[in-house]
């Protein structure tokens, strides 16, 4: 097949999108979010992607109304997709990230992507974003380098998402389209893609980030350890709520592979880019994924609202995770989060052991970490 995974359809005559949904049994919203530009009717001549559909050899015969637009010879018949694009038992790397992401926005095209920023790399940071209800959620993960796990998980759950909402799903008994209608879905799944990559593959190219980052890891090799960003900042060390405490108090003083706040508040460009997304999109919710501990934090100096305690407790139930409401830390993406704007704001620490967790633990997160994911867009 011609495209990747995208089936594009070419009009004969105008239709309207409730027929096109119907005959192809998806919701009409997910054809209008995955064609911006169209009216309704559709006018003749137009050129419709139809998310979740491929071509094939045998599946749903194509009317005389619709014409096959660049589907290979033979291969005129619409099939509904459900092989997985997200890869489990696998290394995560950002290419792995990348690769999945062009994927997942051809097969489903009203999956959005939108770069929030550039790493110390100028690797791209990809926000992620579905649904179009009023209430705004975010996830994020990979904050941490060695939790790269934590990103092939969210992934995986999004994916779940988007496949859902083609073949008229429900989970944890709400139905994925109410869930589409009622929430809008903000993910940034690699936050620190130079970090995982330095966990995952070894030593950068760069000579000068070669040479930065085996004096910070006292010449070792092993990386395993790391959490911080290529240039020893931690991440969620950088947030401007009472980051003072943390340098204070914080060891090491200097660039580290953990733990290390930066010389200023958001003095990284991948901090910097975490928070003018929170700026700017103004989030009713906000979920950051870590390893490990199966524990959920859930409150800060006492600025979280009330519902926060009812949204841990349904997230505590479904999971069997622990809920923590306060621990001796400043600092973080969810302190500043609930600091600046008294809303809801969890840290979920998926998963037993020592980071970073082995690949034989990731469909035991998976599992029990869904369900916070589901809740999160329906309460």
């Amino acid at each position: 097949m011609k495209g990747g995974f995208t089936l594009k359809i070419r009009l004969k005559e105008s239709v309207e999108i409730n027929a096109l949904a119907a005959y192809f049994e998806i919701p009409a919203i997910l054809i209008e979010q995955s064609n911006q530009t169209l009216t309704d009717p559709i006018p003749s001549e137009a050129i419709v992607n139809i998310p979740g559909y491929e071509w094939g050899l045998t599946g749903l015969s194509i009317p005389s109304a619709f014409e096959p637009e660049d589907a290979m010879e033979g291969c005129d018949k619409a099939v509904k997709v459900s092989e997985r694009i997200v890869f489990r038992q696998k290394s995560y790397t950002s290419a792995c990230f990348y690769r999945d992401i062009e994927k997942m926005v051809l097969k489903y095209p009203f999956i959005r992507t939108h770069i929030i920023g550039k790493s110390i790399r100028n690797q791209p940071i990809i926000e992620i974003t579905m649904g179009t209800g009023k209430r705004n959620v975010h996830m994020n993960a990979s904050f941490h380098a060695n939790e790269w796990i934590t990103s092939a998980v969210l992934m995986d759950w999004l994916e779940q998402y988007a496949n859902d909402l083609v073949h008229g799903k429900a989970r944890f008994g709400h139905s994925s389209l109410q869930l589409y209608t009622h929430t809008s879905l903000s993910v940034v799944p690699m936050v620190n893609p130079d970090g995982v990559d330095l966990v995952l593959e070894g030593l950068p190219d760069d000579s000068d980030l070669k040479k930065t980052v085996l004096q910070i890891n006292h010449q070792s090799l092993d990386f395993s350890q790391w959490k911080a960003n290529i240039r020893g900042v931690d991440l969620n060390n950088q947030f401007p709520a009472y980051w003072e405490i943390e340098k204070e108090r914080k060891l090491p003083k200097t660039p580290a592979p953990r733990d290390y706040p930066g010389d200023c508040p958001l003095s990284e460009p991948e901090a910097r880019a975490m928070a003018r997304l929170s700026e700017e999109k103004g989030f009713d919710r906000l979920l950051c994924f870590h390893t490990q501990g199966e524990e959920i934090y859930w409150g800060y100096l006492n600025r979280e609202p009330e519902e926060a305690a009812l949204i841990v407790k349904e997230f505590s139930i479904l999971s069997g995770y622990t809920e923590v409401r306060n621990i001796d830390s400043h600092a973080g993406y969810r302190d500043w989060f609930i600091h600046e704007w008294g809303r809801s704001g969890y840290t979920i620490e998926l998963g037993l052991g020592v980071n970073p967790l082995p690949l034989v633990q990731y469909e035991s997160i998976r599992k029990k970490g869904e369900g916070i994911f589901w809740a999160a867009l329906y309460m």
